[in-house]
C-alpha cells in the first residue's frame, strides 16, 4: 500500500470519539493502539495468539487431492 492509502484507512470526524483520529469504519482510536504497542499488552496478545495457533492442529491429505467435478 501507498502512504496515500494507508493514510486514507485514517478518519477524523468531529460526531465519531470527539474527533479523536479513528481506524476508518471503527471507533479504535490510533492512540489506544499506539499506547498498546508501546507496552507488554500488544506482546500478550501475540504470543497468545501464537499459543493458540500452534496448540491447533489440521489434519492434511498426505496424497494427491483429486479434483471433482463441477454438477
Amino acid at each position: 500500500m501507498t502512504r496515500d492509502e494507508l493514510l486514507a484507512r485514517i478518519s477524523v470526524d468531529p460526531a465519531v470519539c470527539g474527533g479523536r483520529p479513528c481506524i476508518r469504519g471503527t471507533r479504535i482510536w490510533v492512540s489506544l493502539l499506539l499506547n498498546m504497542m508501546a507496552t507488554d499488552d500488544l506482546h500478550a496478545a501475540l504470543a497468545y495468539g501464537a499459543q493458540l495457533a500452534r496448540d491447533r492442529f489440521v489434519a492434511w491429505p498426505s496424497g494427491p487431492v483429486a479434483a471433482t467435478a463441477s454438477p
